[in-house]
């Protein structure tokens, strides 16, 4: 009994560890694209959108006309649901924006 509690320990311990080393992983990632806050595509507005990556006035309009249409995005991949936004651009953009 006590080496099943010690084992089930040992496996929280490192659940945690390995959830905080992805955490820091997309920190990092925030930090090498030169930005210190993420955009909030949900209440972002065009000119903000404009200036990610891939995306331009245009894309940032096709965005809120999205978002106008369809309600807030219930997901950061939902983004590909505009026109226009793939996986590679998409691959881009996730580490620049949140909902």
């Amino acid at each position: 009994m006590k080496q099943t509690k010690k084992f089930l320990a040992l496996l929280v311990i490192l659940a945690m560890t390995a959830v905080s080393t992805v955490s820091l992983g997309a920190a990092e990632k925030q930090a090498a694209a030169g930005s210190d806050k993420l955009v909030n595509i949900n209440t972002a507005d065009a000119g903000l959108l404009a200036k990610l990556p891939q995306v331009g006035p245009k894309m940032a309009q096709r965005i809120l006309d999205f978002r106008k249409s369809n309600g807030s995005f219930k997901r950061t991949q939902d983004l590909m649901k505009v026109k226009g936004i793939g996986e590679k651009i998409f691959a881009k953009l996730q580490p620049l924006i949140t909902i």
